[in-house]
């Protein structure tokens, strides 16, 4: 399922052309215009449909600071051509609590946006096709485990598998937006006419349309994805990623606009059983074949905007676990040269979050925005402080564009979280919050590791000289044929070797002692009575008694074991090696063995 190992020599060669890049690290921004005019709706409809009139204005203001947005990430790929993005930005030059923020608020971010894209594009498919609404959870499922195993099969290969679904959507939608637009200036596109039933819950403030506007930044998610990826790209990298960026930013502007100017003029609002595009493309071709096309591709790119928090958050994750802020195992490369415990650690993450949610897009964007726009204020500011600080050509300018940003930014996450507060966004502070603390506790970990295992000063003799003891106990279940290879074994490795019998029944102990003095090879056999019947208690406290007062003096506990010739057969013995062994796992200067004797069928 997952394909031949891939050589390290290959890695070259899997990465990426700017067309296959597009789709792979672009795809979470270009989706998020198929529900970011229906935020702005969202959020202006309560002060009835007069208020909606605004939605273009904001929808331009939103334009305007993706520019800016994307102007200063382009600044960043060429500072920092390494990837790493915002957390990269913000460590360097903001210091290392505003990286791990900047870190936590990303990968949260990913997280949000493969259970939000996903749930999208499941929405989207049911308004075609009613029939999914009540299994939108395990459809999101089915969907989140087939893009994990895309990924897993490699960052090339899954780039050209959702090729096709990206360039899809952007002709799709394309087509829609300029029919639709002919078709309203040819007096074809009859706006609806019945919005008067809507009440007026509230009057339009500032703070509404500021709201408003928070909603629709979450058609911006996604635009840091390139700056994380750039060692992904064919060379020349920055090069090939800043082109890929400005690509991206026109595409998503372009279809931002064209959507939110369609739903103004057609007077749609929002509605729990059918999307604003579905909306729109109904109303400009009728049910018609062209109408499935687009909610098909609006469903799968949707779908496959999933794939850029597949590419982000393992290579992410792998940067953080390389500066000892998460697990190593997040730094290794699998067969397929992809970052795969990455992968699976986002699946999961994913579908928990799916299922929490009942896959309902609405619960899960409030959580959303707030980390998408701390990512970019730090990283903007990082990058404001970078030209201060280097003072190149033309400095001052990229410094206004990026501090700008960085402000207005900032007022959206503080508008995000304080408007959607209640509806969950405190979750993602206090995920945000916890991340940090779990991140330098691992930190922490990591650092006294290696002070511990730092070589000490002067000569290796005076180290690897000294004298080492060991005392060697096997455990005797029986004296029987199995044992022998335990007994020869025990015997080759220390003269202070010793045979223990754990005695909970006195009546076999005669036996046990004579069949041992036969065939003990002279072995000393320690006898501990075990009055409750336990196995552990004995063996741990005799352990102990070995140990007193002995420096440099290590145990080896032998323990031999049969294996069956058929699988279930072992189900009908005792499996108490199995807990002595976890019992004396974590004891210092205890070494286990396991000695087993194959049976024969």
């Amino acid at each position: 399922m997952i394909g031949r190992p891939l050589p390290s020599w290959r890695a070259a060669h899997e990465r990426l052309p700017k067309f296959l890049a597009l789709p792979v690290f672009a795809s979470d921004a270009m989706s998020s215009v198929a529900y970011a005019t229906e935020e702005i709706l969202l959020a202006l409809v309560v002060a009835g449909v007069a208020a909606t009139e605004n939605l273009i204005w904001i929808t331009i203001a939103i334009a305007a600071l993706l520019a800016i947005v994307v102007t200063s990430y382009r600044q960043t790929i060429y500072s920092y051509p390494s990837g790493g993005g915002s957390y990269i930005v913000a460590r360097e030059n903001l210091g290392t609590t505003a990286g791990l923020v900047a870190a936590a608020a990303l990968l949260i971010d990913y997280t949000l946006t493969v259970s939000v894209s996903i749930a999208s594009g499941v929405a989207n498919l049911a308004s075609a096709f009613p029939l999914l609404l009540d299994h939108r959870v395990e459809v999101c499922v089915v969907f989140i485990a087939f893009i994990a195993l895309a990924n897993l099969r490699g960052l090339r290969e899954s780039g050209t598998l959702f090729a096709i679904p990206a360039y899809t959507f952007i002709v799709s939608l394309t087509t829609m937006i300029v029919v639709g637009i002919y078709k309203a200036a040819t007096g074809q596109l009859i706006p609806v006419s019945h919005m008067d039933t809507i009440s007026v819950q509230q009057p339009l403030t500032m703070f509404l349309v500021l709201r408003a506007f928070a909603g629709g930044c979450s058609a911006m998610t996604g635009t840091e994805a390139i700056s994380n990826g750039i060692p992904a790209f064919k060379p020349p990298e920055s090069k090939n990623a800043a082109t890929t960026l400005l690509i991206m930013a026109l595409v998503l502007g372009s279809l931002f606009i064209g959507i939110s100017g369609l739903a103004q003029y057609l007077h749609i609002l929002p509605k729990h059983s059918e999307t604003v595009v579905s909306q729109i493309a109904s109303m400009v071709f009728g049910r018609t074949w062209f109408y499935y096309v687009v909610q098909f591709a609006v469903a799968m790119i949707l779908v496959v905007a999933a794939q850029t928090s597949f590419a982000d958050f393992p290579r992410l994750s792998s940067i953080l676990a390389k500066d000892r802020f998460m697990p190593r195992q997040l730094a290794n490369i699998g067969d397929r040269l992809v970052f795969s415990n990455g992968i699976l650690v986002l699946a999961s993450l994913s579908i928990l979050l799916v299922v929490k949610f009942q896959g309902q897009v609405h619960k899960l964007i409030p959580l959303y925005a707030v980390g998408v726009f701390l990512s970019f204020t730090l990283s903007q500011a990082g990058m404001a402080v970078h030209a201060w600080r280097l003072k190149e050509k033309n400095w001052k300018i990229s410094m206004a564009i990026s501090a700008f940003g960085a402000v207005i930014t900032g007022i959206v996450v503080c508008i995000a979280f304080i408007t959607k507060f209640t509806q969950g966004a405190w979750i993602v502070g206090v995920l945000i919050t916890a991340s940090i603390f779990l991140f330098t506790k691992i930190n922490h970990h990591y650092r006294t590791l290696a002070d511990q295992l730092r070589l000490p000063a002067g000569e290796p003799k005076d180290l690897l000289l000294q004298e080492v003891h060991n005392t060697v106990l096997l455990l005797v279940p029986g004296v029987h044929k199995g044992i022998i290879p335990a007994l020869l074994y025990a015997s080759s490795l220390s003269q202070d070797c010793r045979g223990v019998y754990i005695e909970t029944d006195p009546t076999d102990t005669p036996l046990i002692v004579e069949r041992w003095e036969k065939w003990g090879m002279g072995i000393p056999l320690v006898v501990l009575e075990s009055p409750y019947r336990t196995l552990l208690e004995p063996i741990l406290r005799y352990i102990e008694e070995v140990k007193k007062d002995r420096a440099r003096h290590f145990v080896t506990v032998i323990i031999p074991e049969f294996v069956p010739a058929k699988w279930w057969h072992k189900l009908l013995h005792n499996q108490s090696g199995i807990l002595l062994k976890w019992a004396l796992m974590f004891k210092r200067d205890i070494v286990v063995t396991n000695i087993r004797y194959y049976l024969e069928k």
